[in-house]
C-alpha cells in the first residue's frame, strides 16, 4: 500500500526563533526530528509540513536569489478550515501575535477566506467552503 503523498512548504525566515514563538501562539508545533537551530518543521496536518529555514540555509538548497517578500509577492500558501468560525481565529491570532492583514475578506456566500502576511510576510490564506458547494 502506498503512502499518502505529503507537502513541504520550503521557506526562508530571518528570525527562526521568532518564527516559531509566532506559529506556537496560533497552536501549531514542530517536528522535532527535522529542526535544529537553522531549521524547523512546522506541522499542519499528518502530511503538511512547512519547513521554515533561516536565510543562510534556505541559500544552500536556492540556484536564485532569495525573494524579499516584503516587496514582492513570491507565494500564496492556502490552507482550508472546518469553518468561517475557524479561518476567523486563525488570522485573529495571527494577527495578535504580528502578523498583517494584507486585504479584506473575502466572502462569496459558499467560500470565506481571509489573509495574512507571517512575520517574513510570506503569504498564508485559511478559506472555507461550503461543503454542499463542493458536492454541488
Amino acid at each position: 500500500m502506498s503512502q499518502p503523498q505529503m507537502i513541504f512548504v520550503n521557506l526562508p525566515v530571518k528570525d527562526l526563533d521568532a518564527t516559531k514563538a509566532f506559529w506556537e501562539k496560533l497552536g501549531y508545533s514542530f517536528n522535532p526530528q527535522f529542526s535544529d537551530e537553522t531549521a524547523a518543521c512546522l506541522v499542519i496536518s499528518d502530511t503538511i509540513f512547512a519547513m521554515l529555514l533561516t536565510e543562510a540555509k534556505f541559500k544552500e538548497f536556492a540556484t536564485k536569489p532569495v525573494a524579499d517578500a516584503a516587496k514582492a509577492t513570491e507565494v500564496m500558501v492556502a490552507l482550508s478550515a472546518d469553518s468561517r468560525a475557524k479561518v476567523d481565529e486563525v488570522v485573529g491570532a495571527a494577527l495578535a501575535a504580528g502578523a498583517t492583514e494584507p486585504r479584506p475578506a473575502i466572502d462569496m456566500g459558499f467560500m470565506y477566506g481571509r489573509a495574512f502576511e507571517d512575520l517574513d510576510h510570506h503569504v498564508w490564506e485559511f478559506v472555507w467552503m461550503d461543503p454542499a458547494a463542493i458536492e454541488g
